[in-house]
């Protein structure tokens, strides 16, 4: 990189890309530790995070800058600590969002269908369709900064993770845990496929409760039933009431007879019947609905499916075959009232299961499909968090976990799709099953059986997406396959990802894992939010409030996105986005490329070597003690995940601490020269260090620049100006991680006394703002105080004060008691500190008055506060430092009132 004097301004559109090549060159983010190359040390235990991988369905959207701006600070963070750290890439190929973005595309610029093309074509586009979106994805997380080993990517449809895929299915099979046949399903009449429950949402949409009558078979007697759908009328196969029910008691047991059709069905009794609701008689439709599906089974109903894969009716429905589910729907109902069947309609809110690939209504429906047996994979994954093997961050989802786990049902594997994993099942003309890795093998099992070869077909249908990305931790480290990597680098050790695919995906994960390694696939499991809108909405296109983060990285830079999303947020909690949030941070990164400038500028002012031993000032003592504060919250704050936080504070010590208060007394303790100079300018060098190596994990690339510039100039100036942490390494990304330094006992003194001077020219600024006197004024000042210490404070840093005061050098005044010379004066009270400004002319005597009483009033407020406290049984039950620490605070405000009371004796 380019170490010359740094430009004026921060350019993020040349610098980023440079950089990224650059470390790319550098090979940082292969971890240091690799079982590929000489020098490998297996005792080195690795951090390792597999990528949520991103669909190859389009391009880049807030969810993939959220996780990837998190998982990057945890690799970087690990790196710098000096752990292996490994970060493996990779797409998932997304099965029915692909699919579907592919058939868009070839209706819009082919007009043709997938079905015009065939299943081979089809899926020669599709492949291209995956070259090119992964390439635009894998490079809009680049531009992400995210530090991935790319040598190791993956993707869930290459050779490896297929034949993974394979054997997962086969040895699932083997044990019994995977079985085909007819089930309840939820069917996308859109799609032709089967989708899962987690794939279904459901929404509360206004729709019509239709009340009719169900005739009892050879009498003038009926039982009124109420449903929100009449189509379904059509396969009912029983009537249900409850039993305690005295309206329908002597119904039970009867015939009933179906509308329209006059098929005979019988009237049940069932506990399940909610006697409150419609008419307190149920309408039974085993084919169709869940809840149903479950009374049949219970009373070994009769199930009949009279909806087909286009939600048309079929051959079931009689006279309604045919017709579309909604047209038959209004047909049937016209039809029973004209046959005098029908009682009423009304209103009436209802839950409806939409698709979340379309929001098309999802119908449920029998249908023949592949299914998981998931209660043996569930048990140990389940078993796995409640003994702390893996720990959910946040916890509070453990309870959810727990009880998703708990009521899982088997997991439905089919898709009736072409682009995804075929399931490697083949059929003999027969109907013979022969689950196999391969066609070859499949061939094999077939010979062995008919003792001749014999034509067999594949499966046609493919795997769930997930079923794949359930593998991934190990998949991509090359299992099934003993790999070194796979030895190594597994178990991972963080799985980070959204809360939302918390058992889309990370369930999956740990079932997976356990069931085909042993061991759980990761330790931890951090779950972010989910990013909204200012206003706290989900970002739609119908709302127009989608945040466009490639346009967000146009405008503002990478940095100024990855600190809004990770400062903005802590674990589980969605994120407010808003672009003002952006531009903020934006122009915290201009103010630290700003104060780096300015401090690198003056570091050369400063002799090379010093003459004699350090002699710290206190603004000196001050920002380191302030520093030494920072790394331990960091510490902390890391430790329990807490990096919203931990950013947080380190912007406020840049931006408050050190940017605004200690550069601008830097400046001057340089220019005095000799050892003051030296010594400052090798305190900023250590700060700016350690600030930039924090600062990293979040804002890679303007940390990266000004910590490669900050290196050319310490190591250009003087060899004695090195960082506090290791040496000045080849570049930042793998520089070492700073750690909490010990505190000597001086640290409490020095945060103490300068922030009476800060307070002091805070009080002083306040009155000035509110005289409304020019900055170029420079005005008199006098300062009281009994207390030694805070005079010697003033008196030390009294240049810096009338700098940073607006006041006149030559007339500042620092004693115990107030000058006789003194006159008219505005009166500041600042702790142990009185503060006279001869404001003669500017001063309105009666708003003086207004302005003592004031803080006369406030200050009487915080006393009688802390009596009361320190007068309750805080007093006992309290650390005595926490006490004695409330008891200056009464001391400082009871000072502060009696100051006050004796200027407004003063004015009369």
């Amino acid at each position: 990189m380019d170490k010359s004097a740094l430009p004026k301004t921060y350019d993020f559109k040349s610098t980023e890309q440079r950089i990224y090549a650059w470390w790319e060159e550098q090979g940082f983010f292969r971890p240091g530790n690799d079982p590929a190359k000489a020098g490998f040390d297996p005792s080195l235990k690795p951090f390792v995070i597999s990528i949520p991988p991103p669909n190859v369905t389009g391009e880049l959207h807030l969810g993939h800058a959220m996780f990837v701006a998190m998982e990057d600070l945890m690799i970087r963070h690990q790196r710098m600590r000096g752990v292996p750290a490994l970060w493996v890439p990779g797409t998932d190929h997304a099965g029915i969002a692909t699919q579907l973005k592919v058939e868009e595309d070839l209706l819009r610029t082919e007009e043709v269908t997938r079905e015009e093309l065939g299943r081979e074509e089809f899926l020669k586009r599709t492949w291209a369709w995956k070259e090119k979106y992964h390439a635009i994805i894998s490079q809009q997380i680049r531009r992400l900064g995210a530090s991935c080993d790319w040598s190791r990517e993956r993707f869930t449809l290459d050779e490896g993770l297929s034949a993974a895929v394979r054997e997962a299915f086969v040895r699932l099979y083997e044990k019994g845990l995977i079985y085909r046949g007819p089930r309840l399903i939820n069917w996308s009449p859109g799609l032709r496929t089967a989708v899962s429950d987690l794939e279904v949402e459901y929404s509360e949409e206004e729709g019509t409760l239709y009340f009719f009558k169900y005739r009892i078979q050879g009498s003038d007697d009926f039982i009124p039933v109420a449903t929100t759908r009449p189509e379904t009328i059509l396969a009912d196969t029983a009537v249900a009431v409850h039993p305690d029910d005295e309206r329908y008691q002597h119904l039970v047991g009867a015939t009933a007879l179906v509308p329209m059709l006059d098929r005979a069905i019988p009237v049940i009794a069932d506990d399940y019947v909610d006697r409150e609701f419609g008419t307190g008689a149920l309408k039974i439709t085993p084919g169709h609905d869940t809840n149903d599906y479950d009374i049949g089974a219970r009373h070994k109903l009769t199930v009949i499916s009279v909806l087909d894969e286009a939600a048309k009716v079929t051959e079931a429905g009689g006279p309604y075959a045919g017709l579309d589910r909604f047209e038959a729907r209004k047909k049937i109902w016209a039809d029973m009232a004209a046959a005098g069947l029908t009682i009423k309609t009304e209103k009436h809110t209802q839950r409806v299961p939409r698709s979340q690939r379309g929001g098309e209504i999802i119908e449920p429906m029998i249908s023949t499909q592949w299914f998981v047996r998931i209660q043996p994979l569930a048990e140990p994954a389940l078993a796995a968090v409640e003994d702390g093997r893996i720990q959910i961050v946040p916890e509070h989802f453990t309870k959810v976990y727990r009880n998703w786990m708990g009521n899982i049902q088997d997991w439905c594997i089919s898709r009736q799709l072409w682009w995804g994993h075929r399931i490697p099942v083949w059929y003999a003309p027969d109907g013979s099953m022969f689950c196999a890795r391969s066609e070859d093998e499949a061939r094999a099992q077939a010979r062995a059986q008919f003792g001749e070869d014999v034509t067999l077909e594949q499966d046609p249908d493919v795997l769930d997406t997930w079923f794949s990305s359930g593998l991934w931790p190990f998949s991509t480290l090359g299992w099934p396959e003993e790999t070194a990597d796979l030895k190594y680098f597994y178990p991972t050790s963080t799985l980070e990802t959204g809360y939302d695919i918390l058992f889309f995906w990370v369930a999956r994960m740990i079932m997976m894992g356990i069931e085909f390694t042993g061991e759980v696939p990761f330790d931890t499991v951090y779950l972010h939010g989910l990013v909204r809108d200012e206003q706290g909405r989900k970002m739609s296109k119908t709302l127009g409030n989608v945040v466009d983060p490639l346009e967000v990285m146009d405008e503002y830079g990478t940095d100024a996105l990855r600190f809004t999303l990770l400062v903005g947020t802590s674990p589980g909690q969605d994120v407010n986005l808003s672009l003002d949030k952006v531009a903020a941070n934006r122009n915290f990164v201009n103010k630290l490329w700003n104060a780096a400038r300015f401090a690198l500028g003056i570091i050369p002012n400063a002799p090379a070597e010093p003459v004699g031993a350090p002699d710290w000032t206190l603004a000196d003592g001050w920002i380191w003690a302030r520093c030494k504060q920072i790394l331990e919250n960091f510490e902390r704050l890391f430790a329990t995940h807490q990096y919203g936080e931990a950013g947080r504070q380190l912007y406020e010590f840049f931006w408050n601490d050190f940017a605004d208060w200690y550069i601008e007394i830097a400046k001057r303790q340089i220019e005095k020269g000799g050892d003051r100079a030296f010594y400052t300018a090798d305190l900023l060098t250590r700060i700016l260090d350690i600030c930039l190596r924090l600062l990293h994990p979040y804002i890679p690339f303007v940390s990266e620049e000004l910590w490669g510039h900050l290196k050319a100039a310490a190591q250009g100036h003087s060899a004695r100006l090195v960082p506090e942490f290791g040496e000045w390494s080849e570049g930042l990304a793998v520089a070492a991680w700073p750690t909490p330094l010990p505190s000597i006992g001086w640290e409490d003194g020095a945060l103490r006394d300068f922030e009476v001077f800060r307070n002091v020219v805070r009080a002083i600024r306040n009155q000035r703002a509110e005289k409304q006197i020019k900055p170029a004024v420079k005005i008199a000042a006098h300062f009281v105080s009994a207390d030694a210490e805070s005079r010697g404070t003033l008196e030390a840093l009294s240049a810096e004060l009338a700098q940073l005061a607006g006041l006149d050098l030559a007339q500042l005044q620092i004693g115990e008691a107030p000058s006789a010379e003194l006159g008219e004066a505005a009166a500041l009270v600042v702790g142990p500190v009185q503060i006279y400004l001869p404001l003669a002319g500017l001063l309105d005597p009666a708003e003086e008055r207004a302005r003592l009483e004031r803080e006369l009033a406030v200050t009487r407020e915080q006393i009688a506060r802390l009596e009361g406290l320190l007068g309750s049984d805080f007093a006992n039950k309290a650390p005595a430092a926490l006490v004695d620490k409330e008891r200056a605070k009464l001391a400082d405000y009871q000072a502060t009132a009696t100051s006050l009371e004796e200027q407004l004796k003063k004015l009369g």
